[in-house]
């Protein structure tokens, strides 16, 4: 079982049902197409060189699924429930902070722009 959050490459003023449209729209496949999002990039460039999820990987891999999910405006992560307090976590949410992306939180039904 997994612990799952996803960043989102929506504006600060983005509210819980926007994110949740939004993540559904991505987890179903439905992608949008285009050019990347530089936020999105950035974050899953610096996430991955802490947290790989390509060979080689870390010693301490969170991930209970790779590759993780990406799309042009999004990132979805499926942790395992140990990273749910971990650096880990902590690292997902000051990239998501440093890049101005939402994060969702399924589970919680919560979205919240760190930082902000």
């Amino acid at each position: 079982m997994s612990f799952d959050l996803a960043v989102l490459a929506m504006d600060a003023s983005a509210d819980a049902v926007s994110a949740r449209a939004m993540y559904e729209r991505c987890t179903s496949g439905d992608h949008d197409e285009g050019e990347p999002d530089e936020r999105v990039i950035g974050f899953y460039a610096c996430l991955r060189a802490r947290y790989p999820d390509h060979p080689p990987y870390a010693a301490t891999n969170p991930w209970m699924s790779m590759p993780l999910s990406i799309g042009i405006d999004h990132v979805v992560m499926h942790l395992s429930f140990a990273a749910r307090s971990d650096p880990e976590l902590r690292a997902i949410e000051e990239l998501a902070a440093q890049y101005r992306l939402v994060v969702w939180d399924p589970q919680s039904q919560d979205a919240y722009l760190p930082g902000a």
